[in-house]
C-alpha cells in the first residue's frame, strides 16, 4: 500500500537519486517498518545453510551494505550485498540508470561503483540483522584482468567472517574485460586461487564460508558446458545465473534501448531460464543453483524452481513491484517446490 503510494513519486526521479533516496531512507526509518516472517515460505538447505524461504535479494541493490537492516523487513530468505572492490571507486559517468517501464526492465553501466570492501565490512558489523548474508565481490576497474585474483582474493579475506556465503562477480558488463574471466583457463585459474584460499580461511577461522560463481546469460551452449566443468572441477559450492544481459532483444525501439550497459528485468528472463536449464542438465545435482533474471511476478519465481533453481533472487522486479512482490514470489516458489 505506502509502495503504490511512494512509486510515482519515485519514478519521477532520474532512476540513481530514487535508488539512493530509498536506500537513505531505509537506512534512516527501516526499523520501523512492520516486518514480513522470513518463515512463511518452505525453507532450503542448501550449501550447509538453511534459508528460511527461497527468496533472496540479488546484489546490485545494496552495494555498500547501507540498508540491511530495513531491507530485512521485506521478508527476503536471504540479502546479497555487493558488488564491492578492494578500493572505493565511483564507477561510471553518469546518467548510468535508465529505466523502461513498458517492459519492466532497467539498462544500468554503473561500473561496481562502491564505497570499497572495508567499508562494507563496518557496515555489515554494525548491522542487525541475522539472516543469511551473501557478500559479492569483484575487482577495480583499473586493475588489469591479469591481476584479477589479486583483488579478489583481497576481497575474500575481508569479508569471509562477516559473509554466510561469498559470491564471486565475474559477469558484470560494466567493468572491462571482466567477462574474460569466463573464459576456460582465466576461469580455472580464478577458481583454483580462490579455492585455495577459501580452504586456508576455513582452518583460520573454524569456519567454512560457501562461494558462489555469478555469470553471465550471453553464452552458447559450449560455454555453459565449460562453466559446470570448471564449478565441480574446483569444488564451487554453488552458482548464481545469471547477471544482466548485454543483447537488447525485447526492448526494441524502446526510449534509452541504445544505451550502453547491461539489461535486467522481463527481457532477460528467456536467456537466464535457458542459462539454469542448462546447467541443472550438465550439473545433475552437483551443486545447487540459484536463479536470477526476469523475475517480475510469482509464477516466474516458481519457472525457475522448475527450471532447476534451489532459490531465486530479485532485484529489477522487486523496484517494480515493491514489498507485495516480495510475498508472492516466496509463496509462488514454495509450491514449485
Amino acid at each position: 500500500m505506502l509502495y503504490s503510494l511512494a512509486r510515482p513519486f519515485l519514478f519521477a526521479l532520474d532512476p540513481e537519486t530514487a535508488h539512493d533516496l530509498t536506500l537513505s531512507s531505509l537506512h534512516k526509518f527501516g526499523g520501523w517498518l512492520p516486518r514480513c516472517p522470513r518463515e512463511h515460505g518452505k525453507a532450503v538447505d542448501i550449501m550447509g545453510l538453511r534459508f528460511p524461504n527461497a527468496v533472496g535479494l540479488a546484489a546490485g541493490l545494496d552495494k555498500n551494505g547501507e540498508a540491511i537492516d530495513g531491507l530485512s523487513a521485506f521478508g527476503f530468505g536471504f540479502i546479497e550485498v555487493g558488488t564491492v572492490t578492494p578500493r572505493p571507486q565511483p564507477g561510471n559517468p553518469k546518467p548510468r540508470m535508465f529505466r523502461i517501464p513498458t517492459k519492466h526492465a532497467i539498462i544500468n553501466r554503473l561500473g561496481f561503483n562502491n564505497h570499497g570492501v572495508d567499508n562494507l565490512v563496518a557496515r555489515v558489523r554494525a548491522s542487525k540483522y541475522k539472516g543469511i548474508l551473501g557478500i559479492n565481490i569483484g575487482k577495480n576497474f583499473d586493475t588489469p584482468i591479469e591481476r584479477a585474483a589479486d583483488d579478489y582474493l583481497i576481497c575474500l579475506d575481508k569479508v569471509y567472517a562477516h559473509a554466510s556465503y561469498v559470491t564471486v562477480n565475474i559477469s558484470s558488463p560494466n567493468t572491462k574485460n571482466l567477462r574474460q574471466l569466463q573464459g576456460e583457463s582465466e576461469l580455472d585459474d580464478l577458481l583454483g586461487q580462490l579455492k585455495a584460499r577459501q580452504t586456508r580461511l576455513a582452518d583460520q577461522h573454524g569456519r567454512y564460508v560457501p562461494m558462489t560463481l555469478k555469470i553471465a546469460p550471453d553464452m552458447d551452449d559450449a560455454q555453459i558446458v565449460n562453466i559446470a566443468d570448471a564449478l565441480r572441477r574446483h569444488r564451487i559450492d554453488g552458482v548464481i545465473a545469471t547477471n544482466t544481459t548485454t543483447g537488447r532483444e525485447g526492448v526494441e525501439g524502446q526510449q534509452h534501448a541504445t544505451e550502453t550497459g547491461g539489461l535486467s528485468g522481463a527481457p532477460v528472463r528467456e536467456k537466464s531460464n535457458r542459462v539454469i536449464a542448462a546447467l541443472a542438465q550438465k550439473l545433475a545435482g552437483e551443486l545447487p543453483i540459484i536463479g536470477v533474471g526476469g523475475i517480475t511476478e510469482g509464477a516466474h519465481a516458481a519457472e525457475k524452481i522448475k527450471a532447476g533453481a534451489s532459490l531465486v533472487q530479485v532485484y529489477t522486479g522487486f523496484i517494480y513491484g515493491g514489498p507485495q512482490f516480495v510475498g508472492d514470489c516466496i509463496k509462488a516458489a514454495a509450491q514449485a517446490v
